[in-house]
């Protein structure tokens, strides 16, 4: 793992934490589309990483059977969850900081953005992975 592969990470755990704290989002939404826009995992990949940043106990059985087919990355996802943790907090702060409605435009406005990455990429992969 190099330098710049474990500075992304750790970005995106802070982004997730900040993410989940201000507005209760973080895994599918951030950790996931990041992993694979800029670390290039597959979906698969991305998926059982993020799941096993939040795994721990909730979503073991899933992570196990993400990690049965050689799709966790560890590494990577402990690096993120050490940072997610420091990142919950600053956005938690930063949300009650701000006013409700504000928090509720940044949220859509943020889920309208991932969704419209996600199904451009969907589009344009089709047939392109296995």
């Amino acid at each position: 793992m190099t330098g710049t592969s474990i500075a992304l990470l750790i970005v995106i755990g802070l982004m997730a934490g900040v993410l989940s704290g201000f507005v209760g989002i973080g895994g599918g939404v951030v950790i996931v589309p990041a992993l694979v826009f800029f670390l290039g995992f597959t979906q698969h990949q991305a998926q059982g990483t993020s799941l096993f940043v939040l795994a721990m106990p909730v979503v073991a059985l899933g992570v196990y059977n993400y990690w049965k087919t050689g799709n966790v990355q560890w590494q990577h996802g402990l690096i993120i969850a050490g940072s997610f943790l420091v990142g919950g907090y600053i956005g938690s702060k930063l949300s009650l900081k701000t006013p409700p409605g504000m928090v509720k435009l940044i949220f859509g406005a943020l889920m309208a953005y991932v969704s419209v990455r996600l199904i451009i990429s969907g589009v344009n992969s089709i047939g392109h992975e296995s």
